[in-house]
This record gives C-alpha cells, structure tokens and sequence, in this order.
C-alpha cells in the first residue's frame, strides 16, 4: 500500500468504477442525457469511487497491489 504503483492501480479502479457507475445510473434512468439529474448521477458515482478507495485500502494483501489476489505491475518512469 505505500508503493506508487498500488495507487495507480487503485485510482484506475476508482476512475473505472466512477465511469461504470456513472453510465450504470444513466442507463437505468432510461432519461436523455440533458433530462438526466447530474446531481444525483455524480453523486452516485463519486460514492462508488469512494467505496472502490476504501475497498483497495481495506484487501490491500500487501506492498504491491491493491487486492488480496492481485500484483501489479512497476509504475514506469
């Protein structure tokens, strides 16, 4: 948890999950992009972002990746 690449990983899971989140809502809603309450949608997504953080933090199995099952790889520089 205290390497760059576990936070790479861990902000990709968070952008993946807000995007997943974000396109779940509008779908679900079956409203058009401009009828859509964008309040509510981003607040739902920023929560499963949130969740998909502390979630990372929570099974982080060790110093190199953001899961219990997972390694990832060294961030290039």
């Amino acid at each position: 948890m205290t390497t760059a690449a576990f936070w790479v990983a861990t902000c990709e899971r968070m952008i993946r999950t807000f995007a997943q989140a974000l396109l779940g809502v509008l779908g679900a809603d079956a409203t058009g992009v401009l009828d859509a309450d964008w309040t509510g949608v981003f607040s739902v997504a920023g929560l499963a972002a949130v969740l998909a953080l502390l979630t990372a933090v929570a099974t982080s199995g060790g110093p190199t990746g953001p899961g219990l099952t997972e390694t990832v790889r060294g961030v290039r520089e």
